[in-house]
């Protein structure tokens, strides 16, 4: 049996559900990670039907501070290398910073930058040693801006985009890359969890599909793209918008859109 793995977390919705779609699809053999064990073992037993392969599952709480290690140490344990390391689980909150509740915050920096740069300094010196990896850093198009109302998701995000970056540049040469793939809005359930449903932009806009976000993310990951955003407009937003339009008014615009929905 072959022991390689392409572990993924927040697998059990959203993006990371459907980025395990898409990896099984094209044969990795899947270590699905998630806090909710009931939706992995189906979305498990689903997969291994559909296409094949072998899967297995973690029930994790990444926002705990040494569950990024425990993981780390199970899949050693049981000799399931991993070669591909998604770093898919996020979390969001909208509110005043001041005002917000410290432990929601807090969960978000251990989630969003504490636990993924964890995981990844634990997989990344065996892949080196094998001169084969890949890792699939979860950013966003909020890494190009300021986001008041939502500052600490915002940053967070701009973290993972710059450490995915240095790491890419760090690791030429390796057979290692990585990549920052960063969307947009989304039709997902991050959305709810977060309490943006209804802003204006989740209103206007036909948003993309997490499936939409998985098949691009995958593609970009096989490519080694160093930092992917996937639709046109978000590219150009996220490019030429923040060189065009001072930060100043940007931070405006996002304050406003989220303050609307806040209100």
């Amino acid at each position: 049996m072959n022991s390689n793995f392409t572990l993924i977390t927040g697998a059990s919705s959203g993006i990371g559900l459907e980025l395990a779609e898409v990896f099984a699809r094209e044969k990795h053999n899947l270590i699905l990670v998630a806090r909710s064990e009931n939706k992995l073992q189906e979305l498990k037993e689903r997969l291994e039907k559909t296409y094949g392969i072998t899967a297995h599952v973690i029930s994790a709480d990444l926002s705990k501070h040494d569950a990024a290690a425990k993981l780390y140490e199970m899949t050693v344990s049981r000799n399931w290398v991993v070669e591909t390391l998604v770093n898919n689980a996020g979390l969001g909150a909208l509110g005043a910073f001041a005002t917000s509740a410290w432990d929601k915050q807090a969960e978000m920096i251990q989630v969003n930058i504490t636990s993924l740069t964890e995981l990844t300094r634990l997989y990344l010196p065996t892949m080196i040693a094998n001169k084969s990896g890949k890792i699939l850093n979860v950013a966003s198009t909020a890494a190009f801006q300021a986001g008041p109302l939502m500052s600490v998701y915002y940053a967070s995000k701009a973290y993972v985009l710059s450490f995915s970056e240095g790491l890419f540049e760090e690791l030429k040469g390796t057979g290692v890359s990585v990549t920052a793939l960063c969307p947009g809005p989304t039709e997902s359930n991050f959305a709810k969890v977060a309490d943006m449903e209804g802003l204006l932009l989740f209103k206007m806009l036909k948003l993309p599909s997490s499936r939409d976000v998985a098949e691009y993310g995958y593609k970009v990951l096989m490519r080694n793209k160093a930092i992917a955003v996937h639709g046109a407009l978000n590219k150009v937003i996220s490019t030429a918008g923040t060189r065009l339009m001072p930060r100043s008014a940007l931070r405006k615009i996002v304050h406003s859109m989220q303050g609307k929905r806040q209100a």
